[in-house]
């Protein structure tokens, strides 16, 4: 039996080219195609090109040809079947089960598009060509959409008395067109009723760009109605794994790597008009996982950018606990919020792209720090109100799949939880003090910890360690006296201390003759000082610890070796480049 072609095309759609050719060719961008060395042929000079916008891969070597599924069966010595099972696992997609049930919702399948095509098609054209839409037509002018967005987006109008089920009974029978949600039984009439009458209908489009389900908006004031609509969820339309303007936004990830989630359909209508293309919506309901893996498919940057109004940051409060689980190393997802009152829509016609796009850059949030801010919001300045903010911040940390997410996020929990509370080993005035600390002094270590990077916090945290555990480190120096350091600072007095560790029987902290400014600062701003404030008998911990920090040092100098032949291998592309590149990236997995 064949694969139904919805089903492979849908594959395809899910999975850039590159992205299923990365998983054995290390390929490099050369303008809008990525280049490689063959994996058909030995050879020293790329040949191997891919290309996400055509769909295709090409060797000049070998003459091969074909797109993911070719490659897959090509390279692995895959059958059809076992291929697409692969790519569809890869693509997130539930496998397809040949029956004969499969085949009779093949056959409903078709019916059912075919029935959304001619709904929208004909509506469409009536808002566009019929005198009696005038209304509708006047609204969207006032909206400030042209006849160009309304084509974009095919925008509809049904009349408030519409009598298109007379047309469709013809073709389908009447479960079929109660199944596709766009009409119901009047009980008390008996007569069949259009769900989106008296609307502005809104097609949203599954990622092929048929039309699966409506959204439908009121143009006249009503007490009794709601302002917007969803279809309800069928057999072939889920709220929560469909997002409006995907089916476009997606083409648009060859070139463009971030992508603004929006609340509604006129938001999205709006940026496009103002030339942001790159934006989606969700479809009335909390964001869910499966949007956020589907987004992820596509673009690195998730932007999410809710109503600049009470409900709408409530709204983005839920999503960020919903979605910070899927946080991925590669992956970014951030939250912009609009002065209050402002929606994405009227933003962006007031102060026009630029504007916009600016307003991004200097106010977007990562998912993390907003998530901390609200609940720093809640807390009182007590015992216990702290002990439940650290209670709740840890537990959403916890839900992070990804376990080096998960890691970065507590540190960064624990290190700003930190900031607002006392240091248990200071004396009562000390504390005092701490807590009256000026606001000059406050700026100092906010703008000084701004300007320490990753690679040094995680070196201090190594520092802060050894140093205050130097009998349990000398015991098992094998964990870190091959490690590299970045900053050179750092550097001498990592070398000073491991020199201490191996040539003395004793050693004591007092012995080292360490730099007082370099101490102050890394006890002032090491992370692990907060994990191992619960730790001080566990040495199996600090044991754990060490070879945790030893073992991202030791990454963080194996992606700047990657970076450095990634950028000579683009320029030289000698096989010896990509044989110890490859080499790299293994080291890179096995840690």
């Amino acid at each position: 039996m064949k694969y139904p072609k919805e089903y492979l095309d849908e594959i395809k759609l899910r999975l850039k080219v590159s992205t299923v050719v990365s998983k054995s060719v290390a390929l490099k961008k050369r303008g809008k195609e990525y280049v490689g060395l063959s994996p058909f042929k030995n050879e020293k000079t790329p040949s191997f090109t891919v290309n996400d916008e055509k769909e295709f891969y090409h060797c000049f070597a070998t003459s091969e040809h074909g797109n993911i599924f070719d490659f897959v069966m090509k390279t692995q010595n895959f059958k059809f079947g076992e291929a697409v099972k692969y790519l569809s696992q890869m693509a997130g997609m539930q496998p397809y089960i040949f029956s004969k049930q499969d085949e009779e919702k093949e056959k409903k399948w078709k019916d059912y598009l075919s029935i959304y095509s001619q709904y929208v098609d004909f509506y469409h054209n009536e808002l566009l060509k019929n005198d009696n839409c005038d209304l509708a037509r006047n609204y969207l002018k006032n909206r400030s959409l042209s006849r160009e967005e309304v084509k974009r987006f095919k925008i509809g109008y049904i009349k408030k008395n519409p009598n298109f089920f007379d047309k469709l009974i013809n073709e389908f029978n009447e479960q079929k067109l109660i199944e596709s949600g766009l009409f119901y039984l009047d009980e008390k009439k008996k007569i069949y009723i259009e769900r989106f009458r008296g609307r502005l209908i809104f097609p949203i489009n599954n990622i092929s760009g048929q039309p699966i389900a409506l959204g439908g908006r009121i143009i006249e004031k009503s007490d009794y109605l709601a302002k917007y609509i969803n279809s309800p969820e069928t057999n072939f339309f889920k709220k929560g794994s469909n997002l409006y303007n995907l089916d476009l936004a997606r083409k648009l990830s060859n070139k463009i790597e971030h992508i603004y989630l929006v609340e509604g359909y006129m938001d999205v209508i709006g940026l496009s008009k103002n030339g942001i293309d790159n934006v989606v919506a969700n479809l009335g309901t909390s964001l869910t996982e499966k949007q956020i893996l589907t987004l992820n498919q596509f673009f690195d940057d998730i932007i999410i950018c809710f109503d600049g109004d009470e409900s709408g940051y409530k709204a983005a409060l839920r999503a960020a606990e919903n979605t910070i689980k899927e946080l991925k190393p590669e992956k970014q997802i951030s939250f912009l919020f609009l002065p209050d009152k402002e929606d994405p829509d009227s933003y962006i016609n007031k102060n026009g792209k630029n504007n916009f796009i600016d307003f991004t850059k200097q106010n977007k949030l990562p998912i993390h720090q907003f998530i901390f801010n609200h609940y720093k919001k809640q807390t009182e300045n007590n015992p216990s109100s702290m002990a439940i903010f650290e209670k709740k911040v840890r537990a959403i940390a916890n839900t992070i799949k990804d376990n080096f997410i998960k890691k970065y996020v507590l540190e960064y929990f624990l290190e700003k939880i930190s900031e607002l509370t006392p240091h248990f080993n200071k004396n009562k005035k000390n504390i005092f003090l701490k807590r009256v600390k000026s606001l000059d002094s406050t700026k100092k270590y906010y703008n000084e910890s701004r300007s320490l990077t990753g690679v040094e916090l995680k070196e201090f945290s190594l520092l802060y360690l050894v140093l205050n555990n130097l009998d349990l480190s000398k015991k098992n120096i094998h964990l870190i006296e091959d490690i590299k350091f970045f900053t050179e600072v750092n550097k001498k007095i990592y070398k000073s201390i491991i020199e201490k560790l191996k040539n003395s029987e004793q050693i004591f902290i007092d012995e080292l003759e360490l730099d007082t400014v370099l101490m102050e600062k890394i006890n002032k701003f090491a992370p692990i000082k907060h994990i191992l404030k619960n730790q001080n008998n566990n040495d199996q911990k600090k044991i754990e610890l060490l070879e945790d920090i030893s073992r991202d040092l030791r990454n963080y100098d194996l992606e700047f070796r990657i970076q450095e032949l990634e950028s000579k291998f683009s320029i030289d592309m000698s096989e010896s480049t990509f044989n110890e590149l490859k080499e790299l990236k293994k080291k890179q997995n096995l840690n």
